[in-house]
């Protein structure tokens, strides 16, 4: 298969990586001098540094050339490119399928990522590929599981390409649910970050995982999600994942943050994207509209925008009410 990754971030690279291995792939990065280093060199330095750019994988810089004649779209941008990206894909055959990488909602309008496939591509065989995976892992064969969530002819698409080797993939056409897992859990594993960076313990990382599955359910619900979907790969199986791994960014993020480093300076060492950072005031404002009650997104975003200190955040938490672990209704 003829497939074009949009996107030479470490994830995008990572899955061209994987994907060369049977099959015909180009890598699209939008720099220029990136794509040549990344093409001559045969790594990608910047993002992925030590892993091989295997000889089926072109690297190029010409988006025109990279999707020509592609059986599959693969956009592996951030949610913030997602737009524009699918946006340049209009004039792509409609019968090829496009798949997003990407976990977050887009700020300002507060959008999943398959409302704005929808808005930009029509009804268009897409959706989103999500899981527990770090590109570094992905890249070095190890084993992953994922999900691709849409159409049933379109996860078969999907898995055809994808699976096989070290990669599993299973499929879903519960979009919503998988789309809200992977963007609420960095959110939260900003938030598990923070406690160990304020040395809380096992204890208290096992109640901030388990309690934010359960916001990240009630959101998921009230948008329209199944439940069972977060007991899956995309729900729990990613956030634990992205709240204990220490490749995890957003983790990272919160690590920084409890140690008393502002957020301009955390996102400064960080050098990658941390959807979580603006994935949060986002996922809380949907959730205020739907009337879901999610604390601990609530005490993220305060010490983001700081108004409270991780410290002040804590105590906050600390300070709630008790209650039924499992309540009807949205709260």
């Amino acid at each position: 298969m003829r497939i074009a990754v949009l996107g030479a971030g470490a994830w995008g690279t990572a899955l061209a990586v994987a994907a060369a291995a049977r099959h015909d792939v180009r890598l699209y990065a939008r720099d220029a001098a990136q794509a040549a280093q990344m093409q001559a060199r045969r790594e990608n330095a910047r993002y992925l540094p030590g892993v091989a750019l295997p000889t089926a994988l072109t690297v190029t810089a010409d988006l025109q050339g990279a999707v020509r004649d592609a059986e599959l779209l693969v956009v592996a941008t951030p949610v913030s490119g997602l737009r524009s990206t699918l946006a340049a894909l209009r004039a792509t055959p409609a019968h090829v399928p496009v798949i997003w990488l990407c976990k977050g909602l887009e700020r300002g309008s507060g959008w999943l990522p398959h409302q704005i496939a929808r808005e930009e591509l029509g009804a268009r065989a897409a959706g989103p590929l999500s899981g527990p995976s770090f590109a570094q892992e992905v890249a070095a064969g190890l084993p992953t599981a994922l999900t691709v969530a849409g159409e049933a002819a379109f996860c078969e698409r999907v898995t055809a390409a994808f699976h096989g080797g070290a990669l599993r993939i299973y499929s879903t056409d519960d979009v919503v649910g998988v789309e809200v897992g992977g963007a609420v859990k960095n959110v939260l594993a900003i938030a598990t970050g923070i406690a160990d960076a304020l040395a809380l313990g096992q204890n208290a990382r096992a109640a901030l995982i388990t309690r934010g599955l359960a916001e990240i359910v009630r959101l998921g619900v009230a948008l329209g999600a199944r439940a069972e979907t977060f007991m899956g790969l995309t729900g729990v199986g990613d956030l634990i994942l992205t709240c204990t791994g220490e490749l995890s960014r957003n983790r990272q993020v919160g690590l920084a943050l409890g140690r008393g480093m502002r957020l301009t300076e955390a996102l400064a060492a960080l050098g990658h994207v941390a959807e979580g950072v603006w994935t949060a005031p986002a996922v809380a404002a949907r959730a205020a509209a739907l009337r879901v009650e999610m604390p601990i997104t609530a005490a993220v975003c305060a010490v983001l925008e700081q108004r409270l200190t991780p410290q002040a955040a804590l105590a906050q938490l600390l300070a709630r009410e008790p209650r039924r672990e499992h309540e009807a209704g949205p709260r």
